[in-house]
């Protein structure tokens, strides 16, 4: 299938590593232009900076002319209860800094991104905006109040843009994955990955270019009907598997 993607400019956010390092490779496979923003990237960008994006954004437009696609990957995860409760007693909290780095980068960062790009798009005439969601977001999970809330977030941002921007002719779509064997992941202990596969109906963790292909297709005219949905690729992982 021609997803039509050669010559498109496509910017992934949070593209040094993992999944966005992979979807950075997928776009340039179909021959689009790619610009990776990231903060061990060149140029260094911080999603949470908002003059650090906009400038980028600019020089983007002023280097290539438009942005077709913009790809809000990048994330971090800082895992902790909520309470934790041991012999009768609060052994530790969440707290406040753990949070907040978890909502600037995941939530706010993907605001700040798309808020500098759409304007681009509407002058261009449209564009494609892909949001990285997760099953957490639909699920939550233990010990990621943060993360989970984020992941819940993005997928309002991805409904709430759909209804405001498909005027514009900008289609707007999250992904959700499921357990994905990225680095960091697969860094932890076997026992942990054990459980992530028995619990996958599948039998096997996703490769970071099952999301990367995810996106790929959600940027091309295969989908071009496709607005406003959040695509589960998560090897059939559902709530209580």
């Amino acid at each position: 299938m021609d997803l039509n993607l050669k010559d498109k400019i496509v910017i992934v956010t949070g593209g040094a590593a993992g999944i966005g390092r992979a979807t950075v490779t997928r776009f340039e496979q179909e021959g689009a232009t790619v610009i990776s923003w990231d903060v061990v990237s060149d140029p260094k960008i911080d999603v949470t900076n908002k003059e650090q994006v906009e400038a980028a954004a600019n020089d983007v437009v002023a280097k290539y002319g438009r942005i077709d696609v913009l790809v809000n990957n990048a994330g971090i995860v800082r895992d902790s209860q909520l309470v934790k409760w041991k012999d009768g007693a609060v052994s530790s909290l969440m707290d406040d800094a753990t949070f907040d780095s978890v909502i600037a980068v995941n939530l706010k960062g993907v605001f700040v991104c798309t808020r500098a790009v759409v304007p681009h798009m509407i002058k261009a005439g449209g564009g494609v905006i892909l949001n990285a969601s997760s099953i957490v977001g639909l699920y939550g999970n233990f010990g990621q109040t943060n993360y989970a809330a984020t992941k819940a977030g993005v997928i309002s941002f991805t409904k709430t843009w759909a209804r405001e921007l498909g005027r514009f002719n900008i289609r707007v779509n999250a992904v959700a994955p499921g357990f994905i064997a990225t680095e960091m992941v697969k860094a932890m202990p076997d026992k942990i990955l054990d459980s992530m596969r028995q619990h996958t109906p599948l039998g096997c963790m996703g490769q970071p270019e099952d999301i990367a292909n995810a996106y790929a297709w959600l940027a091309s005219d295969a989908a071009k009907f496709v607005h406003g949905t959040v695509l589960s690729v998560d090897g059939g992982l559902v709530l209580g598997t």
